[in-house]
């Protein structure tokens, strides 16, 4: 105790001097510090010469390199190297062989003189091309892209294969099958849903089906918050192990869920025979619940809306009314599908709607699609929900490209979101209960392994 009491009045007293003294402190400190360099310097003399130290010297003998011979062999060696690229809009013969390190004028002539080998360049851009040159000249050539098809879209792909033998350059295509790999996925809503999916890589068409399968769940267009998460468990789909590199071939999605302002949506893709009476799988919510509607949400693939179902003033007209119905914004072409089953009960021009297509659907109920700039249904003809029925267009009175679809009940036209919600849903059938109680088990955990690459979505 005494030895704690006497380095406390120590450090106490020091701390008073410091306070009143501090320049004759500094100085006492620097003087004790050149006293302690000065006692070094002399020291240092003490140390032996460095002239005075012991020396050995030792030599090799060293044979010649043969430099010269093996500079001649390299050159005799042929050098094989593969390189990857996607094609671009601008690209041509040479410049594509350039990006690729081929310096090979014969190549380029047969890329433009071909018919095969012109189908490279031709089209739409972003073919997956991995070349194999041999020296700067090309051996084999191999061009991934989407198939010929529309329907094998999903299932197939397109190989162009150009290879030089001992008579020249060659090439070829062939249709073959897509690989499926499963992948999962989450994301955080910061802007908008697809700025989220960029963040985190997910294919467009993954995006698009995320959003038509909960499209009756949730108005993307109104209801979505910032700070709403998904996570998903999709197909993503290879060609010769690459992954491909166009939206149209994308996978299914398998499971996800989506959390909209606390609320928490979930689906999971189920293949049983029963469901609907067809051999065909459909998606289902955790709880059993198809999530399969009467009607669907919308006329089109997820798409901006450029109007609502709501009061507005008429572009030609220049009067306010009652916009009976909804407007879509779309390029000319774009397809529009059925959103229910029914028959065709109209289907032809009238007045200001243009090019229209009127079902008839059970219950009383009737949909319009107007201002095509095609039809693809005949009056009398029965369609399934989903099938095509026209394009986009701008007939009759449209100031611009748009669908105007309207939803009518015993007459009176109807919102067609509140609709598609209200639509009765399909259930489970009994056979298949337990099958899918795994299926969904299995879902939820995978999912909760997708979210927790996201710490904010959590599934619940």
């Amino acid at each position: 105790m005494n030895t704690s009491a006497s380095l406390l009045r120590l450090v106490e007293r020091t701390d008073a001097l410091l306070q009143r003294h501090p320049r004759r402190l500094t100085a006492a400190v620097v003087t004790l510090l050149l006293g302690s360099a000065v006692t070094a310097f002399g020291v240092a003399p003490m140390a032996p010469d460095a002239a005075d130290l012991p020396r050995r010297v030792l030599t090799e003998s060293v044979t010649s390199l043969a430099l010269e011979a093996q500079l001649q062999a390299l050159e005799t060696h042929s050098v094989a190297l593969y390189r990857s690229e996607l094609t671009r809009s601008s690209d041509t013969a040479d410049i594509l062989l350039q990006r690729l390190g081929i310096d090979d004028a014969e190549a380029a002539a047969f890329l433009r003189r071909d018919s095969t080998a012109r189908a490279l360049l031709e089209g739409r851009s972003g073919k997956m091309v991995q070349a194999l040159a041999t020296n700067g000249r090309l051996s084999q050539l191999i061009a991934r892209s989407p198939a010929e098809s529309a329907a094998q879209l999903s299932t197939h792909f397109t190989r162009l294969t150009i290879e030089r033998d001992a008579i020249g350059l060659r090439a070829r295509t062939e249709q073959a099958a897509l690989s499926n790999e499963v992948k999962l996925g989450s994301g955080t809503i910061q802007t908008s849903l697809f700025a989220a999916a960029d963040d985190s890589r997910l294919p467009d068409a993954v995006t698009v089906q995320l959003a038509e399968l909960f499209g009756t769940d949730i108005d993307f267009r109104r209801e979505l918050k910032r700070g709403d998460t998904f996570t998903v468990l999709y197909e993503a789909l290879t060609a010769d192990g690459e992954p491909v590199t166009w939206n149209q071939a994308s996978g299914r999605l398998l499971a996800a869920q989506f959390i909209n302002d606390g609320r928490s949506h979930d689906a999971v893709w189920f293949q049983d025979a029963a469901v609907n009476g067809k051999p065909k799988g459909g998606y289902f919510g955790l709880d059993g619940r198809s999530k399969n509607r009467m009607f669907l949400a919308s006329p089109m693939a997820f798409s901006r809306v450029t109007s609502g179902f709501s009061m507005r003033l008429h572009p030609i007209l220049q009067t306010w009314r009652a916009h009976l119905g909804v407007d879509y914004g779309a390029p000319t072409g774009t397809p529009v599908r059925a959103v229910g089953e029914g028959v065709v009960e109209f289907a032809g021009w009238q007045n200001g709607y243009g090019n229209i297509a009127i079902i008839r659907h059970a219950g009383d109920r009737e949909t319009r699609y107007a201002h095509l700039s095609r039809l693809d249904v005949k009056r009398g003809q029965r369609i399934d929900q989903g099938q095509l029925v026209g394009a986009v267009g701008a007939t009759g009175w449209a100031t611009g490209p748009h669908l105007h679809f309207e939803f009518r009940e015993r007459g009176q036209v109807q919102d067609p979101l509140k609709i598609a919600r209200a639509s009765e849903a399909f259930t489970l059938s009994p056979a298949a209960r337990a099958q899918f109680n795994e299926v969904a088990a299995a879902a939820r955990s995978q999912l909760t392994v997708a979210s927790a690459v996201n710490p904010v979505a959590r599934f619940e």
